[in-house]
């Protein structure tokens, strides 16, 4: 039973510390998870405080993790893990029952979860820490408590630093499809294209007996692949397509520029040799005082000759206006505002492409010098 007990009392703090440490490194990525929860549940309110809150339940995560594999205060860590799982669990259930949100945002994005495995986890962390939970009088403290103490303090501090280090800067690490050194294009490469398998989805379907007129539900693909509309009428689809079977996806599926006239502009941006993008996922949230450097910094580009344009996910009227207050004499084009968050947690941020390859990032705190920058690219 010990055995048992510390085996879980392992398995749990790592995991824990784990989920707190991916998503600490990007609290914005973390809180735009969170805003989408707060939106499915009708309380937008709670949008102000996204961030503190990503970050506080990240902290919350990592020590809980720590003072478990220390075996520190286990009653108050017992019943912080038991509360925290039995809340994460409902929350994974109702997003996966309902299809709320798509990937419940659990380790980041460093493993992404669909919400049925983020709810099969959650159920099997909930069997380990009902286990712990019984028997936590078996984790004695494995260190004094001065030292257990300060490595738990310690803990803490590091990871706010990061926190605070992907906020003013960029995260420490990127698992996004968007990092440094990844190609844009490979990115978008469907499974057909990579040869590989895709992913099978399907949809409920009702169809009826042309003889005796009994119905009954079929998957799409059975309907299709066993010719059934040779005897069957179909009646309705059921629901939304779901998936059946895995497959390649590409992790890039929305990456689309448009112009302000409708025209398509994914392939001149990423076909160029050198560009660079001055990133506002929403014009009305951007910083202003940035964008000063930004005016900046596209007078030195345009010396240069170099390739700049402005990507935003706001109306062309609101980047217009936008266009105006901050004198910018660069063209902007429209792109999924969401797939700008997840490029650059800056807004604005910079990304610079050569043949749709990202080969650096910077948040607006940390805007290059273009004669500097161009000289070491060369």
């Amino acid at each position: 039973m010990k055995a048992i007990t510390h085996l879980a009392r392992i398995l749990v703090g790592v995991l824990f510390i784990f989920s707190g440490f991916v998503k600490v490194i990007d609290p914005l990525g973390f809180s735009y998870k969170l805003t989408e929860y707060f939106q499915v549940f009708g309380m937008p309110s709670l949008e102000a405080i996204s961030i503190p809150l990503a970050i506080l339940l990240c902290l919350a995560e990592i020590a809980l993790g720590v003072q478990l594999l220390l075996g520190k205060l286990m009653k108050i860590t017992a019943w912080g893990l038991l509360g925290m799982i039995v809340f994460f669990t409902f929350l994974t259930f109702y997003s996966a029952y309902f299809n709320k949100v798509t990937d419940c945002g659990c380790f980041g994005d460093a493993i992404p979860l669909n919400p049925w495995q983020s709810f099969y986890k959650d159920l099997i962390l909930t069997v380990l820490i009902g286990w712990i939970f019984v028997f936590r009088k078996h984790i004695s403290p494995i260190l004094n408590h001065p030292i257990d103490t300060g490595i738990i303090g310690g803990v803490i501090l590091i990871h706010a630093f990061f926190a605070y280090w992907g906020l003013a800067h960029l995260p420490i690490i990127d698992f996004r499809a968007y990092a440094e050194g990844k190609s844009i294009v490979e990115g978008m490469k469907s499974a057909e294209e990579k040869g590989l398998e895709p992913p099978l989805y399907a949809t409920d379907f009702v169809i009826k007996n042309k003889e005796t007129g009994e119905e009954k539900t079929v998957r799409s693909d059975q309907y299709s692949n066993q010719e059934l509309w040779k005897t069957h009428d179909f009646v309705e689809a059921k629901g939304e397509p779901y998936k059946v079977k895995d497959g390649y996806e590409p992790p890039i599926h929305d990456f689309m520029i448009e112009s302000a006239d409708g025209e398509d502009m994914t392939s001149n941006v990423l076909q160029a040799p050198r560009i660079f993008l001055f990133i506002s996922y929403d014009i009305s949230k951007t910083n202003l005082e940035a964008h000063k450097k930004v005016k900046s910094m596209t007078s030195k580009l345009a010396d240069a000759g170099e390739i700049y344009i402005g990507l935003s996910g706001s109306s062309f009227d609101q980047i217009e206006n936008f266009r105006h207050e901050v004198q910018a004499d660069y063209p902007y084009f429209n792109c999924d505002p969401t797939t700008l968050k997840t490029i650059v947690r800056s807004s604005p941020g910079l990304v610079v492409l050569e043949k749709g390859v990202v080969v650096a990032k910077f948040h607006h705190n940390d805007f290059p010098e273009v004669d500097e920058f161009l000289a070491n690219r060369k």
